[in-house]
């Protein structure tokens, strides 16, 4: 609780000094807040030997919890977890550790350069051609969402009837969120795997969605979390993950640069300098690649030796969930 406001509050201060444009982020105290996650560090919480059960030794007296999950704990030394944070979600309750422990695997040379162009009428086009459906998780459950709504704003507020549709939409959320997150990672993983290099956009989603009307595609999409998984990835299987400045990438010809001005309803890019065809997003995914190779030669050139400055945690949940998080310098962290 305190961490979480000290940060908070060095949040908004950080903010004010680089004046960030819009709201600081000013820290609100809440009276009424039901906190969803607890964090302990090294003490608070005692592990049982054979790593199956958890007791919390501090003045809340919680007492010990049976734990559920898809990855053992005893692959792990008692001092290499760091923290441990109690998660509630509309399903139960969720144990995560983070371990100190460093995730490398190996990556066999493929002699494949990939640039990806993301979208909403399919989720991705790479610089071969080849696409991947927009699964749309949230368009495709919608009605049944609106369903249970109704059921929620029916029941009487403060009944136990109601906390219980509460609950039902919360779970109908969750399996949509988690649905999404596990096609990313499956998606980003075997991106990764098959390459050499990835080359994509540094959108700025948070400007997107200000678009009203494209809003809940966007986030529908998960373009950011899918960044955030390619760039876990690539520091896995040390696959260099590039992002490249997106201006003029649809609107640039391929084949000779010539910029050919083209709005978002046309899906087919045709050159009037040298007629060339090509599908929008292929055309932007190959001149997203252009582009990297160029900063990646152009690093080269002034003596830069590293392509992707970004090491981080690797994330390893209890329950089966992975999640990446910020970039860190020296050893990577994992939670399991």
């Amino acid at each position: 609780m305190a961490e979480r406001a000290w940060s908070a509050i060095a949040r908004f201060f950080d903010n004010c000094k680089k004046k960030v444009p819009g709201k600081k982020g000013f820290p609100k105290f809440k009276k009424y807040q039901t906190h969803a996650s607890v964090e302990y560090k090294t003490s608070g919480w005692k592990l049982s030997e054979d790593r199956r059960e958890i007791t919390f030794t501090d003045g809340f007296e919680a007492g010990t919890f049976k734990m559920w999950g898809t990855r053992g704990l005893h692959f792990y030394q008692v001092e290499q977890i760091k923290r441990v944070r109690v998660v509630r979600r509309a399903d139960g309750y969720y144990t995560q550790f983070c371990v100190d422990v460093e995730r490398n695997e190996n990556h066999e040379l493929t002699g494949k350069n990939l640039g990806i162009d993301v979208g909403l009428n399919h989720f991705l086009t790479d610089s071969e051609g080849q696409q991947v459906d927009n699964p749309r998780f949230l368009r495709r459950d919608e009605k049944a969402l609106r369903k249970v709504q109704r059921r929620v704003s029916r029941k009487q507020k403060g009944s136990a009837n109601r906390a219980k549709a509460r609950n039902r939409l919360g779970r109908a959320h969750l399996k949509i969120q988690r649905r999404r997150k596990d096609f990313v990672v499956k998606t980003a993983r075997a991106i990764v795997q098959f390459s050499d290099l990835v080359a994509i956009e540094d959108l700025k989603v948070r400007n997107m969605v200000r678009n009203h009307r494209l809003a809940k595609s966007i986030s529908d999409a998960a373009w950011s979390q899918f960044r955030e998984w390619l760039e876990y990835f690539g520091r896995v299987f040390g696959v260099p993950i590039i992002a490249v400045v997106p201006h003029y990438t649809s609107q640039d010809c391929s084949k000779c640069g010539i910029k050919v001005q083209k709005t978002l309803s046309t899906r087919t890019h045709k050159c009037t300098s040298c007629g060339h065809v090509q599908d929008r997003d292929w055309n932007a995914a190959v001149n997203i690649l252009k582009k990297a190779l160029q900063q990646l030669s152009k690093q080269n050139t002034e003596g830069h030796s590293e392509i992707n400055n970004v090491s981080g945690e690797n994330d390893l949940y209890l329950s089966g969930e992975t999640q990446p998080s910020k970039p860190t310098r020296g050893k990577r962290k994992s939670k399991e």
